[in-house]
């Protein structure tokens, strides 16, 4: 898919109101609303990204439009900002959220169940209920996909991508030694520091900063990742990780055996969240599960560098599930 084509894909910045909390969805396709689109023009799947963390959702357009342009822009692809992650402009509009009979205050929202409890908010409120849901989750996006398999049997999920995923033993991985001390113990001297640095530094020179980050990763996106330098966003996305380290340990079997036939498993060869150990483990415990390793050395964090090649390893999959929509 050559650059002319990327650029005619229509993406959607959204800001809806989820949870009580503003919250950034990136909506890659025409659909913007499918509560008002017309019964015969509503897709009658969408695709949802659930990001790992930091989920900056803007990191992931260029894999949401090469998705879609690779099923060939039958469905919409929607990419979800975990809760605290993202601050609206002060110009922008935010969409109400609609009345929700099962709705309930999330507690502890910018932490790893009220994160869960927000991605279950926005799919009962801004998906209609006809329509079928694809979920891809990469990291830690993965965990919480699984958990919502689990929380919400209702949703009419018909598959679940979970990449790289983060879902078990966090604080035993290679880069989980490292991570648990900075996020458990010493996350509070993030903070200051981070208010320290960030806080008084002029947008413009933020803008610039990210600009010149963009461009050495070789990564566009029309979507300026501002809140990559928001101390909120950024302590928000802290505390979210050293929830992760402590409570993401024991892998969800049950889950797993009771959805195992709708859930694909991609694990990275070079990847320290989640080594090939895991790999091994999972596939040893379910050896008729479609538990895969990935043969082109994508690292982790695929949306930097690789967010084309990753979408096409997912719609090689997709294939046998869109023929039967």
């Amino acid at each position: 898919m050559d650059s002319e084509t990327k650029e005619e894909i229509p993406v959607h910045e959204e800001f809806v109101l989820c949870g009580g909390v503003e919250t950034q969805v990136l909506k890659c396709g025409p659909w913007t609303d499918l509560f008002n689109e017309q019964s015969v023009n509503r897709p009658k799947l969408l695709i949802v990204i659930i990001p790992g963390n930091p989920g900056f959702s803007p990191f992931y357009v260029p894999f949401a439009k090469a998705l879609f342009s690779l099923t060939n822009r039958c469905f919409p692809v929607w990419t979800i900002t975990h809760a605290g992650h993202a601050l609206a402009p002060e110009d922008k509009k935010i969409v109400p959220t609609l009345k929700d009979p099962n709705a309930q205050e999330i507690k502890d929202i910018y932490g790893l169940h009220g994160q869960i409890e927000h991605k279950l908010a926005f799919l009962r409120t801004h998906v209609p209920k006809e329509v079928k849901l694809l979920l891809i989750g990469h990291s830690i996006g993965s965990y919480i996909a699984l958990q919502i398999l689990k929380c919400a049997p209702e949703l009419p999920v018909i598959h679940t991508f979970l990449l790289f995923p983060t879902i078990e033993r966090m604080s035993e991985s290679p880069n989980g030694r490292i991570a648990t001390p900075l996020l458990c113990w010493f996350r509070y001297v993030l903070y200051v520091t981070g208010y320290l640095i960030l806080k008084p530094c002029p947008e413009k020179i933020k803008s610039l900063l990210i600009r010149m980050g963009l461009q050495v990763m070789n990564l566009k996106t029309e979507f300026l990742p501002m809140n990559i330098l928001q101390p909120f966003c950024l302590a928000n996305a802290a505390y979210l990780g050293g929830q992760e380290m402590m409570q993401v340990v024991k892998r969800d079997d049950e889950v797993i055996k009771e959805h195992l036939s709708k859930l694909t498993f991609y694990y990275g060869t070079t990847d320290r969240w989640c080594p090939v150990k895991y790999y091994e483990d999972i596939r040893k415990d379910f050896p008729e599960g479609d538990i895969r390793l990935c043969e082109k050395k994508i690292p982790h964090a695929f949306i930097l560098r690789f967010g084309q090649e990753m979408a096409g390893v997912v719609a090689d999959w997709l294939k046998d599930n869109l023929s039967k929509i």
